[in-house]
């Protein structure tokens, strides 16, 4: 990864991030209709052959859910709701989505049980924990690599669980706005979560700027972002959403307090240690009231979503073990985790 020719100081904090590198031919083609450069796409069958968790298919899926969000420099606007662009999509989003209900657990639709399974964390650390294992020996080089990695979500914190709040009503609606009240602030800017984000980077030595290290990202990182576009801009998959923020809100707490003494041994700066340490208070707090009332609030409308949101429960903690494995065993390798190493 090279160095940016100017510095972010210097950059629009609002412009769109450039396209990214092709990671196959899938990705290939819809970045090059992106560009202007074409008109082909794959066809659904050709898409349905592709790994479920390979970079191909979620490079694919990650540049198409981005034009709901900042979308890319240079890319037509109205291509975020162009048909063929659509059906490609589609045809991604059924490989992932079967994969995920085969892989992720044996279904089942008792949420209390799930959620209290949150709740339990292993004696000491089992292996395959990325905080323990940063907060007892994690180098500098490891945390400015998964702050890297996972600035791909942070930077966009909160924004896709928003797609759930028309999709709610009465106690769950009000409850999940509270929630995502605090994410973005409380109506202070400098208080948004992704800006205390890309504050901690910044004190890292990393570049801020939103999508910088989308290149350098593993599949593994993008299958964790993309989840909750797939289930934030489905209504079908509503339940999953919600079951996807209770696991995020619920299991943040711990972690963020590891993380932030990860920092601290590693001497990071205030600003660094400010993200962490905001989200053990807040989330602790957060975790009382999406059990409560937006699972609750939810059940209590709709009971026949309980399996979405046990799905949405397993479907999290799948894919975080992914990346997490995929980290750890790069780590202890001492090797890099990303596909192109940091510089500076």
């Amino acid at each position: 990864m090279t160095t940016p020719a100017t510095t972010p100081a210097q950059r629009n904090p609002a412009a769109p991030p450039p396209l990214p590198q092709a990671r196959g031919p899938l990705s290939g083609s819809v970045l090059a209709v992106l560009a202007g450069r074409g008109t082909r796409l794959p066809d659904a069958g050709t898409v349905r052959r592709a790994h479920p968790y390979g970079d191909d298919l979620h490079l694919l899926l990650y540049v198409l859910y981005e034009l709901h969000y900042r979308g890319f420099a240079g890319t037509d606007e109205r291509l975020e709701w162009d048909p063929a662009l659509l059906a490609a999509r589609a045809a991604a989003e059924d490989v992932f989505t079967d994969a995920l209900r085969r892989d992720s657990g044996t279904g089942g639709q008792d949420v209390a049980e799930a959620v209290d399974a949150l709740l339990v964390e292993p004696v000491g650390d089992d292996g395959h924990s990325v905080s323990h294992h940063l907060q007892r020996e994690g180098q500098l080089w490891h945390l400015r690599e998964y702050a890297a990695v996972r600035s791909l979500y942070h930077l966009k914190e909160a924004d896709p669980h928003l797609w759930v709040v028309p999709r709610l009503r009465g106690r769950a609606k009000a409850a999940m706005v509270a929630v995502e009240f605090d994410e973005f602030g409380a109506g202070r800017a400098e208080d948004i979560h992704a800006q205390l984000y890309a504050d901690l980077m910044a004190d890292l030595g990393l570049d801020p700027q939103y999508g910088c290290y989308l290149d350098a990202a593993p599949a593994q990182a993008l299958a964790t972002v993309n989840v909750m576009s797939l289930f934030g801009l489905h209504r079908r998959l509503r339940g999953a959403l919600v079951g996807h923020f209770a696991a995020v809100e619920i299991t943040s707490s711990p972690g963020s307090r590891r993380l932030a003494a990860a920092l601290r041994r590693a001497g990071a700066g205030p600003a660094a240690q400010r993200f962490y340490d905001e989200h053990v208070e807040a989330d602790a707090v957060h975790e009382q009231v999406v059990r409560r009332d937006v699972i609750g609030g939810l059940l209590a409308d709709e009971p026949e979503l309980a399996a979405d949101i046990v799905l949405g429960i397993a479907a999290t903690g799948y894919l975080e073990g992914r990346l997490a494995d995929h980290l750890l065993s790069a780590w202890r390798e001492g090797r890099t985790a990303l596909r192109t190493p940091l510089t500076g």
